[in-house]
């Protein structure tokens, strides 16, 4: 009976099958496991998953990202819950705008995709303090993520909060909700609970335990912990998953973060993956028995507000270009994988319900094949050499397995995706600037802070205070000032004396007497700086005043709670008369910022008699407020602001956080590459980019933040610069390209059915689309034969077949979307016999 219903399955076409594989959301799900799959209304489920943060974008972005995460072939989203977003205060929550959790949870419920809930609450994520609520450091006796009784306290009551809100809400798959697994803890087992000792064991087993007893319906996962006791599942994070294998044999292969970007820090070059060895991960995991995965890159990933961000990382996650569509940072060619999981979902079937056979091609080539009783057959073709493409045979039949790739074959012949070879188009996109277009004549108005002490000092001390533990991450900024005096006798040995500042971080503008002498800061791998400034000292009593900064609060690692910040010694050099030991002096304290104490950033500030009109902002000045009034980007493009004049600070549009910009150079040797070989383990010092060039000068701004007119933006620069240059620039597809040989795959997936014979003469097609609204203008590059380069460099070869422009151009120009046959007749007779023929093509849209 079983076999005949298998069979019956096994039979439905294609399309078909594949509707009957979407999820069921409008009823109560059972959801259990075994040691194949999620088991969902029990039957296995092979889960595609992406992430998308819902703090990191804003709701009116939420359904859009979604859709293009459904039409990209996930099945399912993931997010983090963010605690230190939600409980503001012991007890008192915040579940409004882009922290309303419940709104974006039934976003994704009602576009039918199911929901991972990773609660943590602890989460990492490149977030400030990993999520952890700052208060929480200081409630007495509390110590992060060990068998600590206060943290335990009010880590559980967090989670309960959330899980009973779901459950008000119906959200769990239990109730008939889309949430199908809940996460606690987050990246704990090895080093970690090692370093806690005892302790550190008794706190994961405690959360597991604690997770248990919330009594959600579904199951729970622990990533990174090998000693997840049962029924946790234990899953991987990790660039590469294939080789992971869950800690009971009782429990499914997951993978909870495969990371296909790396996040970028302030002042370094940026890591960029190759989509090929994305798609090569992928492939490998589900052919290695994987059967849930999630791609770690954030969907609309922007840190807005300065509370968002971990230490030093940007303020917006930017794998391949500032912003897209719906302000979506995604990894490059993403249609391409989307070919991978529609060739992987043809297969789900068979992968979950079959028996599996290895066989070895190669000494470095490999087969895993999966057959069901219905008949069924998969196979992965797999190339792990780095370096040498070759050809395999596989049941009488040879196959061509470029280097570091696998190749897909849903009836263990046909080869309906390869993942090296990369069909779909890429996308060029350039960023098109537009200036401010102030709205009134008195367009600027400025207010500068006080350097050093305004208003009454917070405290006077001997010596240095921590400047985290002072702030509590109230604001970025903390003022030190002293005074000391210095007679005639205390000339310098040479031309200046020196100013020495020794910081555990993250930052310092240094003023003497009023006048700013330099900055100086630490950076993503090492916080602490030590910094010497050359100064000029006058006769008497000299005023010193240093600006600490922070630049985000640690986010993860062994007792991260208690790394500090601020001033460890300051002391002046370089005199005759010896040194002056300044750290043990009397120095007064200045919490924050006066711009900040009376919210100038804030829409009803904007007539604040403090500002003072300027038909001209002054430029290059330090410690400088802007306000100026905006008009909206034309046209409906994803919008960014261009902060490459400005040194560094924070921004707002209509008192909404854009969050800190500092578009600070990278080093000219940080191991950038001119170009990336896909090939081979990833790791993030590979294919780096932006060596020499600023971290990141534009900033997304969301379309939603704009109002028909009246617009305001407002700067703090720290540093100085000149706002005049500030632009707005729109993200434009400008054109697309396309590469493929006639060798790649030719079979359609919408419509490919395994019970269907195949066509042998079907020949690989470029296919290229403009955005909607959008056609082909132009066409700049085509050839078919043997040409090479990259998109927007592409020769021509030895091998050329002069008609090619002639017929991409009759295909393809003033239309939206076209398709080319590499085995088109208009581009005549073959001209150079036995070259393996490739097309490529660059038009521009318009």
């Amino acid at each position: 009976m079983a076999a005949a219903a298998a069979a019956s399955f096994a039979a439905l076409p294609c399309l078909l099958l594949l509707m009957l594989m979407l999820p069921s959301l409008d009823a109560a799900s059972n959801v259990t496991y075994d040691h194949r799959s999620l088991i969902i209304d029990g039957r296995r489920r092979l889960v595609i998953s992406t992430s998308i943060h819902y703090p990191r974008s804003v709701p009116e972005m939420w359904p859009k990202l979604v859709a293009e995460a459904k039409d990209g072939g996930a099945d399912c989203i993931e997010t983090y819950v963010f605690w230190n977003g939600h409980e503001i205060a012991p007890d008192q929550y915040y579940f409004e705008d882009r922290y309303d959790l419940v709104r974006f949870v039934k976003i994704v419920r009602d576009a039918g995709l199911l929901l991972i809930l990773r609660i943590g609450p602890f989460v990492a994520a490149e977030w400030n303090f990993g999520g952890v609520p700052v208060w929480l450091h200081y409630v007495p006796g509390t110590v992060f993520r060990t068998n600590n009784e206060p943290f335990k306290s009010h880590m559980k009551s967090f989670t309960t909060y959330i899980v009973n809100m779901m459950k008000k809400e119906q959200l769990f798959a239990s109730q008939g909700g889309n949430i199908i697994l809940a996460q606690i803890e987050n990246e704990y087992g090895g080093y970690l609970e090692e370093y806690y000792g005892p302790a550190g064991k008794a706190y994961a087993m405690w959360a597991a335990s604690m997770a248990l007893s919330q009594n959600t319906g579904v199951p729970w996962i622990m990533c990174q912990q090998t000693d997840a006791p049962d029924p946790v599942i234990n899953t991987c994070n990790s660039f590469y998953c294939d080789t992971f294998q869950p800690n009971s044999p009782t429990k499914p292969k997951m993978w909870t973060e495969n990371w296909p970007g790396w996040f970028q820090t302030f002042g370094e070059s940026n890591p960029h993956r190759p989509p090929e060895d994305v798609a090569f991960a992928v492939a490998r995991f589900f052919e290695k028995g994987g059967s849930l995965q999630n791609y770690y890159v954030y969907h609309g990933g922007t840190n807005f507000g300065r509370t968002t961000g971990g230490p030093f990382i940007t303020t917006s996650y930017d794998y391949d270009a500032p912003i897209d569509e719906y302000g979506l940072r995604r990894f490059p060619k993403w249609a391409h994988l989307r070919e991978l999981h529609k060739s992987i979902k043809l297969c789900e079937h068979t992968l979950l319900y079959g028996n599996t056979t290895f066989l070895s091609l190669g000494p470095k080539q490999e087969a895993d094949i999966y057959t069901d009783q219905s008949g069924g057959c998969v196979a992965f073709l797999a190339n792990i050499d780095s370096d040498k493409d070759t050809v395999v045979t596989f049941r009488n039949m040879k196959y061509d397995l470029p280097a570091w790739s696998v190749s897909i074959l849903p009836d263990c012949k046909n080869v309906v995706f390869n993942t090296a070879k990369v069909q779909s188009q890429t996308s060029t996109v350039i960023m098109v600037p537009e200036s401010l277009q102030a709205s009134k004549s008195d367009q600027w108005s400025i207010f500068r802070e006080r350097t050093g002490i305004w208003g009454k000092n917070d405290f006077v001390q001997n010596g240095f205070v921590d400047h985290i533990n002072t702030t509590k991450d109230s604001t970025d900024y903390l003022w030190y000032t002293t005074s000391f005096s210095v007679n005639g006798s205390y000339s310098s040995k040479g031309s200046h004396a020196v100013l020495n500042i020794d910081s555990k971080g993250h930052g310092v503008h240094a003023f003497l007497n009023n006048e700013l002498i330099g900055s100086a800061y630490g950076n993503g791998s090492k916080s602490s700086f030590t910094v010497e400034l050359p100064i000029n000292l006058r006769t008497g009593k000299n005023e010193l005043a240093l600006l600490s900064m922070t630049v985000g609060l640690q986010n993860a690692g062994p007792s991260y709670e208690w790394i500090g910040a601020g001033f460890t010694n300051v002391n002046i050099s370089g005199l005759k008369n010896g040194d002056i030991d300044l750290s043990s002096d009397n120095w007064a304290y200045k919490i924050g910022l006066e711009g900040e104490y009376y919210s100038l950033f804030k829409p009803d500030q904007r007539s604040n008699k403090r500002w003072i009109p300027q038909s001209e902002p002054p430029k290059n000045q330090p410690l400088t407020w802007y306000k100026v009034n905006v008009d909206v980007p034309q046209g409906d493009d994803p919008v960014g602001i261009d902060m490459q004049s400005m040194g560094k600070g924070l921004a707002w549009l209509n008192g909404n956080a854009i969050g800190r910009y500092w578009p600070r150079t990278s080093s000219t040797d940080d191991r950038c590459t001119p170009s990336c070989n896909y090939r081979g383990t990833f790791n993030p010092d590979k294919c780096r980019t932006g060596c020499g060039q600023p971290t990141q000068k534009w900033y997304h701004v969301p379309r939603s933040w704009f109002h028909p007119s009246g617009n305001t933006l407002v700067v703090f620069e720290e540093k100085g610069g000149d706002p005049t240059k500030i632009t707005f620039s729109r993200r434009v597809v400008s054109s697309v390209c396309s590469f493929v040989s006639e060798h790649y795959p030719s079979i359609d997936l919408e419509s490919w059915d395994k019970s269907t014979a195949n066509d042998p003469s079907a020949t690989a097609k470029v296919q290229l689309s403009c955005p909607k609204g959008k056609n082909i203008s132009s066409v700049k590059f085509a050839s078919l034969g043997n040409p090479s380069g990259t998109c927007r460099s592409y020769q021509k070869g030895s091998c050329h077949h002069p008609n090619s422009l002639s017929v991409v151009e009759k295909a393809c120009l003033n239309t939206n979307s076209c398709t080319v046959s590499l085995s088109d007749g208009g581009f005549g007779k073959d001209l150079c016999p036995g070259v393996i023929k490739t097309l490529a093509v660059e038009a521009d849209c318009a």
